[in-house]
């Protein structure tokens, strides 16, 4: 596992992580379903699985000159099979294993609460610093 550059990106993704589960909890008790705690999870998952993809391509663009136009297009090509095996994967869970959207919706969101509490996170220390 590679050490990251950024520990804001790190306490971001710790964020979403908690907020994941946070809300798996809530949809439980609230609909009394395991389907959709399942759903708040899965919805989580996809994100994740989008980020981890978005992350890993940014950072081999970030490689020498030489070698940056064969990887820009292959961005290209990862970015569109990414979306295309994101789309097949929410047609399944949604038409398919019948798992509630809007618990997928509350896990997709996951990831803005842990951005939304790093940000405040920022504001809050440029604020207390100034």
């Amino acid at each position: 596992m590679m050490r990251e550059r950024d520990p804001s990106l790190r306490r971001i993704e710790r964020n979403s992580v908690a907020a994941c589960g946070l809300f798996a909890a809530a949809a439980w008790i609230v609909s009394g379903q395991v389907a959709s705690a399942v759903g708040v999870m899965v919805g989580t998952s996809l994100v994740a699985f989008s980020y981890w993809m978005i992350k890993g391509s940014v950072s081999r663009l970030g490689m020498s000159p030489a070698g940056r136009r064969v990887a820009i297009g292959w961005f290209v090509v990862r970015i569109l099979g990414r979306y295309a095996l994101l789309a097949g994967i929410a047609y399944v869970t949604i038409a398919r294993l019948h798992l509630p959207p809007l618990a997928l919706l509350a896990g997709v969101s996951a990831i803005v609460v842990g951005v939304a509490l790093e940000g405040f996170r920022a504001l809050v220390g440029r604020q207390v610093t100034s």
